[in-house]
């Protein structure tokens, strides 16, 4: 439910009429709280259609509005931090008749995408990234003489990553000419949402407050007490109500907070701002889900949402299927059970609770639970600290997400052998979010790691046995499961320790031995039925089975290793690399994410576009036997002796 629009609406709409921000700089400022409303209508239904991010979206629609309205884009640069709030962008941009193919496959994807269009400056996914790269681009812009603006847009989650930090701290020391957004939706930083607030932070922005600040910095510099007297002066007065002091103390001119839901506001503050010279912070509180009722109300729910389907009866005599479980379900119930036996576990997660399925377990265990918002980096180092004091920590990290504090996982945690669980959500192919959410190269930059045990659980009961084995080992280790429902079997309450480096035969077979590594294995089981081939369920990534793999060498003509992670160093590689270390020559197919980056599309189009399906593998491990049969039928010809080919007519 939209909330009403208070005035008389055009007989066309707006909307139809702006098909570029050209078109938008033709509207009057009076148009555009429509223009907002009528952008609002549409997104709700596109995304409706879609499915996709939502609430932030909603939040943003006056600011992206006014800034398209006040900045000559794409010549001036707009960069959206993370960019779930970039929907109402795509379609002020010229991409309203795509929205129907947001983050489908060949659609146009849910973040902004340098490829996709020239109004997106910088390609986002994930968080905190803006203020650095909109300030590499100023300083270009410094350099090579261009008069442009740039703008960077990052909400009050993302501010909290040290890399936000470092940003500020070089940005203040260039002096360049900036304008970074605050968009503080959930009041994190501040409550002032008052009148006086609004008043101060329009006087703040206006030109005559600015010439009188400067002029009155050049005379009094010349009086060094009056200079620091009035500097403290302007500096408590800021503070009496606005959180500005920590970004005036970095270098920034801070100016806020100020309602980012009134239009007339926004524009005349960053009309004012556009203006000013060197760092500029603009603060700005918004609503998440604005305008839709529910959105408002449940945020986090809202966030995103999924594709609405039109309701559908159900026979009364037909009982409605279980839902299977998913893995983050099952790791959320893991740990809350985990959790209940060992009062060591602490649980860790950077701003990834709902999604990693930690929500039971931080409401039992409060105390035990940390949620440490954006700042991956901190998580890791954070694990080790308790580590080195004899607790036990889980870190619940997507697989695209840990790759940001890789350094802390090598040196903090395996350099010092730390006893750390990691429980890695996301691995593999994550379908609409597509390459910037995918978890395509986790066993490729863990495997090299010393001291790291690597398990890649095949369903989720599995996935059940192994978190509590890595949890019962000393050490760093990691499980890694991938998004999404599980294949439905029976899960065991009671909990038991797998082997270390310990492979299970699921089926035996001929000719061809497939060690699988991971949840593809309902469909290499499929293929192998096909093939009649052995498969073998590896679970050990580092350590390996070697006795397995040499007993499948000793079995078998062909060995085929199926996962999902780039073919690039993965588990694959490692059963190369040992057959290389042990002088074994056997022919070896190896089946993972090719390399290059997989653009989104659901997860069983990606599945089948990289031939990881029940049929593409199967059709793989064909034309790898036709192969090796015409190579084997070419030697046989070449060694046969002139009589034999007399006899063969050859």
């Amino acid at each position: 439910m939209l909330k009403t629009f208070p005035h008389k609406r055009p007989s066309t709409p707006l909307l139809d009429t702006i098909n570029s921000p050209t078109d938008l700089r033709q509207l009057s400022e009076e148009q555009l709280p429509i223009l907002a409303y009528e952008l609002r209508e549409f997104l709700l239904f596109s995304v409706g259609q879609t499915g996709g991010h939502f609430g932030a979206g909603l939040g943003v629609v006056e600011l992206t509005i006014a800034l398209h309205y006040l900045f000559q884009t794409p010549h001036d640069k707009l960069i959206w931090d993370v960019g779930h709030q970039c929907y109402p962008h795509k379609v002020l941009t010229g991409r309203r008749e795509q929205m129907h193919t947001l983050r489908q496959k060949d659609g146009i994807a849910g973040f902004p995408k340098r490829s996709e269009s020239p109004f997106d400056s910088f390609g986002v996914g994930h968080s905190s990234t803006s203020i650095s790269a909109a300030l590499g681009m100023a300083i270009a812009a410094r350099q090579q003489g261009k008069n442009q603006h740039t703008v960077a847009i990052i909400g009050d989650g993302a501010m909290t990553a040290g890399m936000a930090f470092e940003a500020l701290n070089h940005a203040a020391h260039t002096k360049e000419n900036l304008l970074v957004i605050l968009n503080d939706n959930q009041m994190s930083i501040s409550q002032s949402e008052g009148g006086l607030a609004n008043y101060f932070a329009k006087i703040w922005a206006s030109k005559l407050y600015t010439t009188v600040r400067q002029g009155g910095k050049r005379v009094l510099s010349k009086i060094p007490p009056a200079f620091e007297l009035a500097r403290r002066t302007e500096e408590h007065m800021k503070g009496m109500v606005a959180p500005g002091t920590l970004f005036e103390e970095l270098g920034f001119n801070y100016i806020g907070p100020v309602d980012g839901h009134d239009m007339s506001s926004l524009i005349h503050t960053i009309s004012n701002m556009r203006e000013m010279n060197g760092p500029q912070l603009l603060h700005i509180f918004t609503k998440k889900g604005k305008g839709f009722i529910p959105a408002e109300r449940d945020p986090v729910g809202y966030h995103a949402i999924n594709k609405i389907e039109p309701e559908t009866k159900v026979s009364v005599a037909t009982p409605k299927r279980p839902k299977k479980p998913k893995y983050q379900q099952v790791f959320g119930d893991w740990l809350y059970d985990m959790a209940t036996q060992n009062p060591k576990l602490v649980g860790i997660t950077p701003a990834m609770s709902e999604g990693s399925g930690m929500v039971a377990f931080a409401e039992k265990f409060p105390e035990r639970f940390h949620d440490v918002a954006i700042a991956e980096q901190h998580a890791v180092t954070l694990a080790a600290g308790l580590a080195c004091e004899g607790l036990k920590p889980v870190v619940a990290i997507y697989s695209t997400f840990l790759q940001r504090a890789y350094d802390q996982l090598v040196h903090d945690v395996a350099l010092q052998n730390l006893d750390v669980l990691f429980a890695i959500d996301r691995a593999g192919l994550v379908g609409e979010d597509g390459p910037t959410h995918a978890g395509a190269f986790d066993l490729s930059y863990l495997r090299c790691i010393p001291n790291m045990v690597i398990m890649t659980p095949s369903d989720e009961n599995e996935t059940r046995h192994l978190l509590y084995t890595g949890f019962m080992y000393q050490g760093p280790a990691a499980v890694r499961y991938p998004r999404g429902s599980g294949t439905g079997v029976n899960i065991d309450q009671q909990m038991q320790v797998v082997e270390i480096g310990n492979a299970s035969l699921k089926r035996q077979g001929q000719g061809v031995a497939i060690l699988c590594f991971g949840t593809l294995m309902n469909h290499v089981l499929i293929a192998a039925e096909q093939l009649n081939a052995t498969v073998v369920d590896m679970r050990y990534v580092k350590p390996l089975d070697e006795t397995m793999i040499k007993q499948m060498t000793e079995q078998h003509q062909l060995l085929v290793t199926v996962e999902e992670n780039s073919i690039t160093g993965g588990a694959g590689s490692s059963v190369a690399e040992y057959l290389s270390q042990q002088g074994t020559v056997i022919p070896l197919l190896q089946l993972g994410l090719p390399d290059h980056f997989i653009e989104q599309g659901t997860r069983q189009q990606l599945l089948r576009m990289c031939e990881l399906d029940a049929d593409g593998i199967q059709n793989s491990i064909e034309q790898r036997l036709n192969q090796l049969s015409a190579t084997r039928l070419i030697r046989e010809k070449s060694t046969e002796s002139p009589e034999e080919e007399a006899l063969t007519g050859s």
